[in-house]
């Protein structure tokens, strides 16, 4: 099995790779004309597949960041699976419709973390809709505070600022934090600090909340971004 992962940091200029993994002591050859045996031994192997990636799939969350206090973050922590140059922060939000979740994290140098990116997921671990609403952001699309640090917003009500994160009718589910090709182990320094607060008290717990608002055009426009980005990187 092979498992190919393509990060994409700038949505917009980043374009998409390509691969191809072909026998070479089979090319200019055609393959055999399938029988009934052939396809029905493939037909159980993807069966069997399908289950045992289910199992994980179902176990991954409890093990991963289940276990953890609600609403908080890890330390940064390498991540599980062999990705030697990765590190993550994960958590599980539990959150009613006036409360919010502040994610406070630095915005990693580029020489350290030439990817950094928070997501929302389901309790299921499936990533929520990030094509039609802002449930992702890497640190190219976020915005950046003058102090060095992103502060994200997980909320279900629009709080008017650009990195907020929407809920999209989850109050639970889980966050994580990923940097990537990373050149140095990070250590608790470099990941976040999480609050809840009330949704209304959010002018007077952000340091920077003029700053960091939004239009509704705006808004849109950010929206917009992400379907012509996604569209184009689907294509072919």
């Amino acid at each position: 099995m092979l498992l190919v992962r393509e990060v994409y940091s700038d949505w917009a200029t980043e374009r998409r790779g390509t691969i191809r993994i072909y026998r070479a002591d089979q090319a200019g050859c055609a393959p055999p004309l399938p029988d009934t045996a052939t396809a029905a031994k493939r037909y159980d192997v993807a069966g069997k597949l399908l289950l045992s990636r289910l199992r994980t799939f179902l176990a991954f969350p409890t093990w991963f960041y289940l276990n953890e206090p609600v609403n908080t973050m890890t330390p940064p922590r390498p991540t599980p699976g062999g990705l030697a140059t990765q590190f993550s922060s994960v958590g599980h939000f539990d959150l009613a419709d006036d409360e919010v979740m502040i994610v406070t994290v630095p915005a990693a140098a580029k020489e350290t973390a030439p990817y950094q990116g928070i997501q929302l997921g389901s309790r299921w671990y499936v990533s929520l809709d990030y094509i039609n609403h802002q449930t992702s952001l890497t640190a190219d699309q976020a915005r950046t505070d003058p102090d060095g640090r992103m502060r994200f917003v997980i909320s279900e009500r629009d709080p008017g600022l650009a990195n907020w994160l929407e809920r999209t009718g989850h109050s639970r589910g889980y966050v994580q934090i990923r940097w990537q090709r990373l050149t140095r182990e990070l250590t608790p320094d470099d990941g976040p600090e999480v609050s809840v607060v009330p949704f209304d008290e959010l002018p007077g717990r952000l340091p920077f909340y003029d700053a960091a608002r939004v239009s509704g055009l705006e808004w849109r426009a950010r929206i917009a971004a992400r379907q012509a980005a996604i569209a184009e990187r689907m294509l072919g």
